[in-house]
């Protein structure tokens, strides 16, 4: 289908922070301008509902007081901002953002170049934003072709968390570090990590907060698993830290206590393999990087794990872009070679665009419960 045939509009999911103290989720039509040459029309078939789209989604607002905005125009549910937190909205108010960082459909429209054209009835994976939407326009470079015979539903999550967890343990022998450690391990991503390292050859250890959990990671072969549930948690995160050498970790949660625990585990664990005695602490690096906030409260530690340490934010973009074209390529072509295995994705409920503006549902995505991920389908 050429570029001058779409005409059609697109049903699409947005967020605005209102100036009366509210956010705003509501679903609304958008013409699908016409194609440039190396663009595709891609309808929309399987998008997950990940912890980094709840917070454009949702941002700082109280989901407890979600409710249907009946009056609007549009299908819209509003959930009020605490006044304390309303400074942390203040950049976006009045903006309709789109929402949804990855997904997958089929492509049923491109433009004139051979490489969009070579797309037409492809299933394929993208990235970039703006994905909630019943149809996606995007670059044909963007778009991860699936091997005939794959679902969208296979493409869904090929993206956020696989190269996330590719990006750690890239992270991993850039720095020289020998073993990783993971909180939130549990997670889709904290699931596919563990085959990922197991795969690679890297130690990890894996930091949950139930005793199912740890019973979930163990099924799925993790050696490593420390419960901070547990009285003995410090005890037995310094012993893991001490078998397996870990001094690098990725902390999914943010504010909290336990980025400190790690730091001080990591240097009780250096102790404990005889590291000679310094009132500086040992002389070995211990690095923690903050990727999620799922405590969106302070981060809080006290210093008892010496002078060589750090603690830094983390994210998959600047990440990507430090790498070359080609080493992209390679991670995605992994990614896609491993979709059914080692970047499985699980979803316990298939939902429409219509759903997300149901309060709520909207409250139990917000939990943010583990083995709760849901995938959403804006074609239906």
């Amino acid at each position: 289908m050429a570029s001058n045939d779409v005409g059609s509009v697109a049903q699409a999911l947005f967020s605005t922070a209102r100036d009366d103290g509210a956010i705003a989720i509501s679903i609304e039509p958008r013409d699908i301008a016409p194609l440039a040459a190396d663009e595709v029309l891609i309808r929309v078939e399987a998008a997950p509902v990940n912890p980094s789209d709840m917070g454009l989604l949702y941002g700082v607002a109280d989901v407890a007081s979600a409710r249907v905005d009946a009056p609007a125009a549009h299908p819209t549910m509003v959930m009020d901002v605490p006044p304390a937190l309303s400074r942390a909205v203040a950049g976006r108010l009045g903006q309709a953002l789109p929402v949804g960082n990855e997904g997958a459909g089929t492509v049923i429209a491109a433009g004139a170049s051979d490489e969009a054209q070579a797309l037409l009835g492809k299933i394929v994976a993208t990235f970039g934003g703006a994905m909630y939407r019943s149809h996606r326009t995007a670059r044909a470079v963007d778009c991860l072709v699936l091997p005939d015979g794959a679902s969208a539903r296979e493409g869904a999550s090929l993206t956020v968390n696989p190269l996330t967890a590719m990006a750690m343990v890239g992270t991993l022998r850039r720095g020289g570090y020998s073993a990783l450690c993971h909180t939130a391990a549990a997670s889709n991503l904290g699931q596919m990590l563990v085959k990922l390292c197991a795969a690679e050859g890297v130690p990890l250890v894996n930091i949950v907060r139930s005793a199912e959990q740890a019973a979930l990671l163990r099924g799925i072969g993790a050696q490593h698993v420390v419960d901070s549930s547990q009285a003995d948690f410090m005890a037995a995160l310094t012993d893991a830290l001490a078998e397996t050498g870990a001094t690098l970790a990725f902390d999914a949660i943010g504010g909290g206590a336990l980025a400190g625990q790690i730091l001080t585990a990591m240097e009780a664990a250096q102790v404990k393999k005889g590291a000679p005695f310094s009132i500086y602490g040992t002389n070995v690096h211990k690095q923690v990087n903050i990727y999620g906030a799922l405590d969106m409260g302070p981060t809080t530690f006290s210093r008892s794990f010496g002078l060589q340490w750090g603690i830094s934010g983390f994210l998959l973009t600047p990440y990507l872009m430090s790498l070359t074209p080609q080493e992209v390529g390679e991670m995605r072509a992994f990614v896609i070679a491993h979709r059914n295995d080692i970047f499985a994705s699980h979803y316990s409920a298939d939902i429409s665009l219509a759903d997300m503006v149901r309060p709520d549902l909207a409250q139990a995505i917000a939990a943010k419960a583990t083995g709760k991920k849901y995938l959403l389908n804006p074609s239906i």
